[in-house]
């Protein structure tokens, strides 16, 4: 009886120090949810959501757990840099699916696929982050992939959805075509070998130097998509403008988690004999991200469309912090920029939602006079889009501040400056929609618009105000906040080299 009470916690530590023990639970809660769906008649939506908040809450709790406890699993490979990604990833999900529920409350729409493909993606971005195999990184980008387009078809009895869909899936197709073609090429000049580190160690670089340039092309070209990399981006604002607005928020903060995760482990454990090459073309694509996210984001009306651009050139920003390629500040600023950048859009899009269901159009102009109708709404939108554009004091200036110096230190002579101009010419379009909100008429219509549904809100179901705000303050003051206690997040994300 003795040795059963001793042996007992040594069982219970060892199953809650299984590395994947949080991917173990969100895959039973994404079992949990099909099933309820199929066999519950009346579709309890709340109880879908509430299985999905807790099991990501649950994960959150176990990874933070095993981040701090040595794993007793030596043939798992585990590092500071896979648990930021992994937590990062639950974070989106957790977060976005919370800006959702009022969505779909509101809508007409199927009640149990959102929660499910957003719980398949975010377990596929997961797996994403520590993936060690071609095999295996290939596999988890195709579900993340196939559950974003499914994601972005969402709301069927739309065209643009429905057109959205298409366009995502058939530039992933392409994207997904070039990545397959680099990794069969690492795979054959490799030996055979699927292990990243073991690839690497059985090229021959000096023999096979145009087919390893040739696939490290197509391993650029390939992830460029999923980053939406100038000239790869054509699909974004198309797929950003067509998809319902929680979708949106979910894709713009799951791309920039999941692919420079994917991007960092591949050219970092691949390609380090081709590190000039890759920075000089990486650099380019980024640059020119920059150069064109926020020039045209400027002429944008739509406001989906137009955070669809600005998406673009923070990809770019991102880069700079992997191109720095430095264990110690290189990618501590990448990460610390990433977490800022998940608050700071997902708190945009906490305004976005509601007003978008309230109103029924995502128009800039629409947004006119809107501090008379709703000051919470205002309230939002005031705090954060200064952050966007990196104006002191807000967290996204000190986030971008980090981030431009380590990669000026680590010789991004022509990126560091466009990054600084670019982020000026930011401002303007982030403040024209706070100066219309102040000052400018909308004649459309004076009704306020916390009574004004759309087509797709059912008049049954009344849209739950309170929560929202509360959702979208929460939102600002933690993605203003976080500007204080940088100095804490950075410590945390030093020494993340994998």
């Amino acid at each position: 009886m003795n040795d059963i009470n001793i042996s007992l916690p040594k069982v219970i530590l060892t199953f809650f120090n299984f590395p994947i023990l949080p991917e173990i639970i969100l895959t039973l809660s994404l079992v949990a949810i099909v099933v309820i769906d199929l066999l519950n008649r009346e579709k309890n939506t709340i109880l879908l959501y509430k299985i999905f908040l807790i099991s990501t809450s649950i994960s959150v709790g176990v990874l933070l757990y095993q981040w701090e406890i040595p794993s007793i699993f030596q043939h798992f490979h585990t590092s500071n840099f896979n648990f930021i990604f992994r937590f990062f990833m639950l974070i989106c999900s957790f977060l976005s699916v919370i800006l959702s529920a009022d969505y779909i409350l509101c809508s007409k729409m199927a009640l149990a696929e959102s929660p499910s493909f957003e719980l398949a993606a975010g377990l596929a971005g997961m797996v994403l982050s520590y993936a060690n195999d071609l095999i295996t990184i290939y596999v988890s980008l195709e579900f993340l992939a196939l559950s974003s387009c499914f994601l972005s078809g969402y709301t069927k009895l739309d065209l643009r959805s429905n057109e959205a869909s298409m366009k995502f899936l058939l530039m992933s197709g392409a994207s997904s075509s070039l990545l397959l073609y680099g990794f069969s090429s690492l795979y054959g000049l490799s030996g055979g070998q699927l292990q990243l580190d073991a690839a690497v160690n059985g090229i021959s670089f000096n023999q096979y130097a145009f087919t390893i340039y040739l696939s490290a092309a197509s391993i650029i070209a390939g992830t460029a998509f999923k980053l939406s990399l100038f000239p790869f981006h054509q699909w974004t604002p198309d797929v950003y403008e067509g998809s319902p607005t929680p979708v949106v928020a979910f894709f713009s903060v799951t791309s920039k988690v999941a692919a420079p995760a994917l991007f960092t482990r591949l050219f970092g454990l691949i390609f380090p004999y081709l590190s000039n090459e890759w920075h000089i073309a990486v650099g380019l694509l980024a640059t020119f991200s920059m150069i064109l996210g926020n020039l045209i984001a400027v002429t944008q009306r739509s406001v989906k469309r137009m955070l669809a651009y600005p998406s673009i050139s923070q990809i770019g920003y991102i880069m700079i912090g992997v191109l720095a390629a430095d264990s110690e500040n290189g990618y501590a600023s990448m990460i610390t920029y990433t977490f800022i950048y998940i608050l700071m859009n997902l708190g945009t899009f906490a305004c976005i939602i509601p007003f978008g269901l309230r109103t029924g159009t995502d128009n800039i102009r629409d947004y006119a006079g809107l501090y008379m109708k709703d000051p919470v709404l205002t309230f939002s939108p005031v705090l954060r889009s200064p952050s966007l554009g990196g104006i002191p004091p807000p967290s996204g200036f000190f986030g971008k501040l980090y981030l431009f110096w380590h990669g000026w230190k680590a010789g991004s002579y022509p990126s560091v400056p466009v990054a600084l101009v670019t982020s000026v010419i930011s401002i303007y379009y982030y403040l024209k929609i706070i100066k219309l909100m102040f000052t400018g008429k909308n004649g459309r219509s004076d009704t306020p618009i916390t009574y004004r549904q759309n087509s797709l809100v059912s008049p049954s179901i009344s849209i739950s105000k309170s929560s929202l705000e509360i959702a979208m303050i929460i939102r600002a003051l933690a993605s203003t906040l976080s500007g204080i206690f940088i100095d804490p997040i950075i410590e945390i994300t030093r020494n993340t080299f994998f």
